[in-house]
């Protein structure tokens, strides 16, 4: 099988050309039309003439859409360049925007650096012996401060004339984009206009923070600390007196002497090597185990009259000297408060009178024949005659008793027992005299440190009510910035009349023609979030402290450090500000402060926490494209003619100068070779001064 119904391919063929022959046979004849012979042949196919036109209409189609599409195409192009101009403007406002955030945040920070040195000078002041170094870390933060203020007055007053600028440089710029694109057939002509068209930006940079009172509080607390200083050492060398007294032998000492003459064990007879862990208790304790232990001990060496009355008025004495220091006391309290009254001893025989030993009836009388009779002990040769009670010393000395012819005992012979082991050298009570007037001298000492710690807190509570004061007239809100362009740049562009490339015209087609266009664009300044970890300010003290011109590196130490804390912090969610104070006034505890001193630490501390700075938004900003209307409602342009008249006035070609005239604009000069400095920037903690340069060409910081 072939597939075929006639069998072959062959024999198919011929059976069609049959049919068709008996159709021409039968169909009647038409009459041949020259118009449609010439693009039909006679078998009803196309002719070369027909081929030829269609060619010739294609060619002429696809060449008129080409002009179209170019047509078109530079239509648009006049959007797109706009859109350039206007994002062109906004970058000039950007950078100027970046330069016065960054002016500012040194203006701040400088003040803060200053002030909380002035704040640290202030605990130094209260560290007793350290308010010359106090008083000079002061005058060191006070000039920070000058020069803050010096910095603060220079960037305002500079600032504000380069605001004054940003007109033309955001017209110069814009008309430097637009000119980059006539490379092609078709030239444009535009400039970005900024709204407001004039600034509003209020410089309060200089404000003035003035740190007087607390170089009057440091000057105070100074001389309070000079005071507590004094106290202080009295108080060390009084703890030291008494400390030798008792435990160092020079000759001897309380402690040598109790050992030898009572044999105290070391449990009632410590030893302390150095004055630190020693207090005016542990002479005390010792004198009561003395005089405890001597009173049980005394007994006469021998029977001999003057060794019998010895004894007797050794061992009252010995009683006597137990019951004082049993009444003395010492009392030391949780928070190191001290409460102590150590008793003085009768040393000579007019001391004598003022104790019990000369009040007290204890001595033995007898009625004997020149009267009665005292003496010194009851089995006293002399004691001849009845008994007739006993009597005091006092009674003695009024006569109403008379003195032994045998023992002698008198008011006299009781103040040398006193004064035999008190006036010499290798007696206990020798060093107990000691250990006493130490003990007078600590407690005068401490009263007059006391008073001196009061003054100092007085000087504080001064000194913080003042640096309060100026941290919170540094703390007032920031500078507002409304430079020109700060609600956006509108953009202007036209083009002229131009014809389409000789490359598109032909025999086929005619030349196109571009008619004069315009582009109304506009743009304005947003936060970049991908910069908001981006810390603009950290960058910026790398720069200043490791440039090339006037660069810091290998000094970036104490308060320059410091500054930078507080600078990079000023921009920073972290703990910024306050984390840089806490850190400056932690860092003081490496010199070991005293109470006063740390209180005022923590007081200053607080009221840098309690003010609660807040960082600043330092993310970087971008220029993006808005609707034009949107400017001009904010600069109260609200109608579409004020659109239009930008556009009609636009001439399709000159300078700058020429097309911001046009719009009823002024421009000076050009100005974008010309550099700017802004201030000199006081780098804190050294002596140098690091220009702030501004190129008005590119409007960065060089």
């Amino acid at each position: 099988m072939t597939g075929f119904p006639c069998g072959t391919a062959e024999k198919a063929g011929r059976a069609t050309r049959a049919r068709l022959e008996r159709f021409r046979a039968l169909r009647p004849s038409r009459p041949r039309h020259l118009g449609l012979s010439l693009f039909l042949d006679e078998e009803e196919g196309y002719t070369t003439v027909a081929m030829a036109t269609a060619l010739m209409v294609s060619l002429a189609l696809v060449l008129t859409l080409a002009q179209v599409q170019w047509v078109g195409s530079r239509s648009a192009d006049v959007q797109a360049v706009a859109d350039s101009a206007a994002l062109s403007g906004s970058q000039v406002v950007k950078a100027y925007t970046l330069v016065a955030e960054v002016s500012d945040a040194c203006v701040l920070t400088l003040g803060l650096a200053g002030l909380f040195v002035m704040g640290a000078g202030l605990v130094v002041c209260a560290v007793p012996g350290m308010a010359p170094v106090g008083l000079r870390v002061v005058d060191a933060g006070g000039k920070i401060m000058d020069a803050r203020k010096d910095f603060a007055t220079s960037a305002a007053e500079n600032l504000k004339k380069l605001e004054g600028s940003l007109p033309a440089l955001i017209a110069a710029d814009s008309f430097v984009t637009v000119e980059a694109n006539n490379t092609g057939a078709v030239g444009y002509a535009g400039v970005a206009i900024p709204f407001p068209a004039e600034g509003k930006s209020d410089f309060g940079l200089a404000d003035e923070v003035r740190p007087d009172d607390l170089e009057d509080a440091a000057e105070e607390m100074g001389e309070a600390s000079d005071k507590a200083k004094a106290a202080q050492d009295a108080l060390d060398q009084a703890r030291e007196k008494g400390w030798r007294a008792d435990c160092v032998d020079d000759p001897l000492c309380m402690r040598s002497r109790a050992s030898t003459l009572a044999g105290l064990s070391d449990a009632e007879n410590p030893y302390y090597a150095h004055p630190e862990g020693w207090n005016f208790g542990v002479a005390l304790s010792r004198a009561r185990a003395y005089y405890a232990k001597r009173y049980a001990q005394e007994a006469p060496a021998s029977s001999a009259v003057d060794e019998q009355a010895n004894s007797a008025m050794r061992k009252a004495y010995y009683a006597y000297a137990l019951e004082e220091v049993k009444s003395g006391s010492y009392l030391q309290g949780a928070d190191g408060s001290v409460s102590m009254d150590l008793p003085s001893l009768a040393h000579n025989t007019q001391e004598t009178r003022q104790t019990s030993l000369y009040t007290e009836v204890a001595w033995p009388c007898t009625q004997e024949a020149g009267g009665r009779t005292i003496h010194a002990y009851a089995a006293c040769p002399g004691a001849k005659g009845a008994s007739a009670g006993s009597a005091t010393l006092a009674q003695m000395d009024s006569g109403a008793v008379r003195e032994c012819d045998v023992c002698h005992f008198s008011t006299s012979e009781m103040g040398r027992v006193a004064s035999a082991s008190t006036n010499i050298s290798n007696g206990f009570e020798h060093y107990w005299r000691i250990v006493v007037e130490a003990s007078h001298e600590w407690t005068a000492a401490k009263a007059e440190l006391k008073a001196a710690e009061e003054e100092m807190r007085a000087a504080g509570d001064e000194g913080a009510s003042a640096f309060d004061e100026a941290l919170r007239a540094l703390s007032v809100p920031r500078p507002k910035l409304c430079p020109p362009g700060a609600w956006g740049c509108v953009s202007v562009v036209v083009h002229g009349e131009a014809q389409s490339p000789t490359s598109l015209a032909g025999v086929f087609t005619g030349e196109a023609t571009l008619p004069p266009g315009a582009a109304l664009s506009a743009a304005t300044l947003a936060p970049d979030e991908a910069t908001a970890e981006n810390n603009v300010l950290a960058r910026f003290f790398d720069s200043v402290s490791q440039g090339e011109d006037g660069g810091i590196e290998g000094i970036l130490q104490g308060i320059t450090s410091m500054w930078g804390q507080l600078l990079v912090g000023y921009g920073s969610a972290a703990e910024g500000i306050s984390g840089a104070a806490r850190s400056l006034f932690d860092g003081l505890d490496s010199i070991g402060l005293g109470s006063v001193a740390d209180w005022l630490s923590d007081t200053l501390t607080g009221i840098v926490e309690a003010l609660g700075f807040q960082p600043a938004d330092m993310r970087l900003k971008k220029p993006v494209l808005c609707n034009s209307q949107d400017v001009l409602d904010k600069d109260g342009s609200t109608q579409a003619a004020d659109i239009r008249r930008y556009l009609q006035a636009m001439p399709s070609d000159g300078d700058v100068g020429e097309l911001l005239s046009a719009l009823g604009r002024e421009f000076a000069s050009d100005i974008r070779d010309v550099k700017f400095t802004v201030a000199e920037l006081p780098i804190p903690g050294t002596s140098i001064r690091i220009p702030l340069t501004i190129s008005l060409g590119q409007l960065g910081l060089l």
